[in-house]
């Protein structure tokens, strides 16, 4: 146990690691997610993390190729592992707003969803409501 104590928390081996399905709404605990639902974010990916935590000042860097054990789908859009320092050198906090890995995490779900890839997502998301009511007008003609 000397060895763990005597590595330094600036060390990247000690960075907290946060997969995308702890904050994904689509999974449910026993699949790992470890933040209430309500604030979960649809398909969270490593890099929109990563965005997000670098955007506030971490320490961030994404490891690509690293998987979440409980996930069963292995397309690259469930790959990757981001990795974020909360500790310094000394042991004090990096920044003081996130004191725990919880803290990242519920941080990281409430913003991922203001990125710009997502508002865009969202904003072209008009054309399939039109599909939508086009879609309800069939369903009427076929109660007839």
């Amino acid at each position: 146990m000397a060895c763990a104590a005597a590595r330094s928390p600036a060390d990247q081996d000690r960075f907290i690691c946060i997969y995308p399905a702890y904050l994904n709404n689509k999974k449910t605990i026993a699949e790992g997610r470890r933040i209430p639902i309500s604030k979960a974010v649809e398909n969270p990916t490593a890099t929109e993390i990563q965005d997000v935590c670098s955007a506030v000042g971490l320490n961030v860097f994404v490891e690509k190729n690293k998987m979440y054990s409980r996930e069963w789908n292995r397309d690259a859009q469930y790959r990757g592992r981001v990795r974020v320092q909360l500790r310094q050198e000394d042991g004090s906090l990096c920044l003081v707003q996130f004191p725990s890995r919880k803290s990242v995490m519920l941080y990281a779900a409430e913003m991922i969803p203001k990125l710009k890839t997502r508002t865009q997502k969202t904003g072209g998301g008009d054309p399939s409501l039109q599909q939508g009511e086009g879609s309800k007008k069939g369903k009427g003609k076929k109660k007839k």
